[in-house]
């Protein structure tokens, strides 16, 4: 299911809400078409169905000039007489500020009364007022609460919500196997999100058995919705041959995919394709183009890679500067390669001002890591108090 943006989904909500009142006559009407005589009748019943009704009319212009202002005053007096639907309608206008001043006290109050009717769609939004401490104090503990009502009514975002609440042990305890149970209720509704989660325990076998064939089966369906995250790691799955045959044409089509979308660790993907010239033509300049994208987004390997290509002046002039920018980023990160080097650029002055101290520094964290050669500087270092570069 794709996220819809809020604003769309009240438009949705307020036009696809079924005409419901307690006027048999004014409904008649209504589903005439004779929306003249269907808000007299609505008014004249004064139920609060009907009122919500002519807040409906008003937002919809239907017997009436369109005017969602007055929609509001309507929705507010049937809320007021405890109409669920209103309540929630007008929760969702507070916390938008739609055509109301924004108040998100305001709209966790309605929320919570339309919740405590038993609207699943109200629980579910009280459940991530809580979650956020949007309108009242963070409580997430109350916030599973909530999504628990709302998900034992099928609610699939409210079931992949705490299905997250169980696998963080968030506001519960953290119990994998409910996590589990929770996903795959809202993979079933096609929650991509949720297909993704379910496929990554069933690849880590954590809360289930471990099932490559499962984890494939969701992360597919995920990625089929174009889900980044499931396209990539399906991607891994085709690469290494993990519960499917090995296939690096189809790893590389997943992989792209989930490029396209931004995902950082498959633009690195798709740049070792290109530069070792898996399931396609070689081609260094391409591999380059997505390195940096991958490097700019944070991933430590593209940007340690990113480090070499400067440093050793391939396809790109060299620039030893620019080489120390893309290493640090990398050392940063605790990328154990990138501080040995880190620590050679700074004890020999390339691309940086020289700093033996700094140097140390940076041949320590790799030496803390187990890098082999970061220890034997070190030691060499230690035995010799002298420069061995």
């Amino acid at each position: 299911m794709k996220r819809i943006h809020a604003s769309i989904l009240l438009a949705l909500l307020t036009t696809a809400m079924p005409v419901y009142a307690d006027s048999v006559s004014a409904q008649k009407a209504y589903n005439e078409g004779d929306f003249a005589t269907a808000f007299r009748e609505f008014k004249a019943d004064g139920s609060a169905k009907s009122l919500f009704q002519i807040g409906l009319m008003y937002a919809n212009g239907k017997g009436v000039k369109k005017d969602r202002r007055e929609a509001v005053k309507w929705y507010r007096k049937s809320a007021e007489q405890g109409f669920g639907k209103a309540q929630v309608t007008l929760g969702l206008m507070y916390s938008l500020g739609d055509e109301v001043r924004q108040d998100k006290k305001e709209a966790a109050k309605w929320y919570r009364k339309a919740a405590e009717q038993g609207l699943a769609d109200a629980q579910f939004a009280t459940g991530q007022i809580y979650d956020r401490g949007e309108g009242v104090h963070q409580d997430r503990a109350e916030a599973a609460k909530w999504y628990r009502k709302a998900a034992e009514q099928k609610h699939a975002n409210a079931q992949l919500n705490l299905g997250v609440k169980y696998d963080n042990g968030e506001g519960v305890e953290k119990d994998k196997k409910e996590a589990a149970k929770w996903y795959q209720k809202a993979a079933e509704q096609g929650i991509s999100r949720a297909q993704y989660l379910l496929g990554h325990l069933y690849d880590k076998g954590d809360g289930v058995l471990l099932d490559k064939k499962e984890a494939l089966k969701w992360y597919r369906k995920a990625a089929e919705q174009g889900y980044a995250l499931a396209q990539y790691n399906l991607g891994l799955l085709y690469d290494r041959g993990d519960g499917v045959p090995q296939d690096n044409g189809e790893a590389l089509k997943w992989f792209r995919r989930a490029a396209d979308k931004g995902n950082a660790d498959a633009q690195f993907a798709v740049a070792q394709a290109y530069v070792k010239g898996i399931s396609v033509k070689k081609d260094l300049k391409v591999g380059l183009k997505w390195y940096r994208k991958a490097a700019e987004q944070g991933q430590a390997d593209a940007q340690f890679l990113l480090g070499q290509i400067y440093d050793k002046g391939e396809l790109v002039k060299q620039d030893r500067k620019e080489a120390f920018k893309w290493y640090r980023k990398a050392a940063e990160q605790g990328l154990d390669q990138a501080q040995f080097i880190l620590g050679l650029m700074y004890f020999n002055g390339f691309g940086v001002k020289q700093n033996k101290i700094e140097a140390l520094v940076w041949f320590q964290k790799a030496a803390e890591q187990g890098h082999d050669q970061a220890q034997k500087t070190l030691e060499f270092l230690g035995k010799r108090r002298s420069p061995m570069l």
